[in-house]
């Protein structure tokens, strides 16, 4: 098929499986970091322009805004097929390479002021600033992924690309929840085809989304951090469990991925598969385990692919290596 437009490249990502020896489960990863713009959420940035463009929330050639990182990287693309302009909102957390990237698809990018810790997360501020844009600016809106329910609905087509892949099914879903649109887009999906599915949702230490205290936390694009709210796109009841990955255990896993299998993978996506591995480890989940590779190493090689940088916040701990290879390879391996 000849496409016209870089949207149309949107979807359709290869899987690719890592065995669990001896657990009688297989890891299977959605590789969702072929988007595109680099990242699952190319999905749901054009779902919610298309959806604004139809209620006529938004007009051709107006304005589109919202907060920085992978989901402004999607709304960056969308807004070039739909001949929109586009302004990201950042703050000092997101990854100076995302930050380019949407500059060079033509963003605007505003920062946020303020004084923040570097493991701080700046929603909060990023979301009062999006959403003033969105009132003072002509043809303006703010897109609030956390509350739009175009975020979730733009994972229909993911789901649906898994069941053609796997046509021996889906026994459990792990994935990252933050704004929680992709999480329960897949879960609520995947268990209208099958109700059994287990969905285990995974967030940082430190974030909020199932009443743990909040703390600073270095992982981005995931998670709720304290002082913000819950998205309500967020549907609690198509997930099964949800729990915390901490910042060394998901980057020691992106880091280790990379090294073990040569795939480069986010840190987001390291936590989740931390989480997958020690539910199939633990004999908690098995069969066919599903995740995704929400977005790739490549956005972080300045940060938690270098060495100096792991090491100078204490986020470096070998043992997780270790037990890494006990759960793919059954014993410690040398590093």
């Amino acid at each position: 098929m000849l496409h016209t437009t870089v949207t149309q490249l949107i979807g359709q990502t290869p899987v690719m499986s890592i065995d669990v020896p001896g657990r009688n489960a297989t890891l299977v990863l959605k590789i969702e970091k072929n988007n595109p713009g680099g990242s699952m959420k190319d999905r749901m940035a054009r779902s919610m322009v298309i959806a604004a463009l139809e209620d006529g929330r938004l007009a051709p050639g107006g304005t589109i805004e919202s907060s920085s990182g992978n989901t402004g990287t999607g709304l960056a693309l969308a807004a070039l097929e739909f001949g929109l302009r586009f302004i990201a909102v950042v703050d000092h957390h997101a990854a100076p390479d995302k930050i380019r990237m949407m500059r060079a698809l033509g963003a605007e990018i505003r920062y946020v002021e303020g004084d923040f810790r570097e493991d701080e997360v700046a929603v909060v501020e990023r979301q009062r600033l999006a959403a003033q844009l969105g009132a003072q600016l002509p043809g303006a809106l703010f897109m609030n992924q956390s509350d739009n329910p175009a975020n979730p609905a733009g994972y229909t087509g993911l789901v649906d690309e898994l069941v053609a892949q796997l046509p021996d099914g889906i026994d459990a879903f792990v994935g990252c929840v933050g704004t929680g649109g992709s999480m329960t887009g897949i879960s609520q999906r995947v268990k209208r085809n099958n109700p059994a599915v287990r969905t285990i949702a995974v967030e940082p230490a430190g974030s909020i989304v199932f009443g743990k205290p909040g703390h600073p936390y270095y992982q981005s694009g995931t998670g709720t951090p304290a002082g913000d709210e819950v998205g309500k796109v967020l549907d609690y009841g198509c997930i099964d469990e949800g729990v915390q990955v901490t910042d060394t255990q998901a980057f020691e896993t992106a880091r280790y991925i990379a090294r073990r299998k040569g795939l480069l993978v986010g840190g987001s996506t390291g936590g989740a598969i931390y989480k997958a591995l020690e539910f199939i480890g633990a004999g908690k989940l098995t069969g066919t385990v599903v995740t995704t590779v929400a977005d790739g190493g490549e956005k972080y090689l300045g940060t938690i692919f270098d060495e100096e940088w792991m090491a100078k916040r204490r986020l470096l701990d070998p043992a997780i290596a270790a037990q890494l290879d006990g759960w793919l390879f059954g014993k410690a391996r040398a590093a």
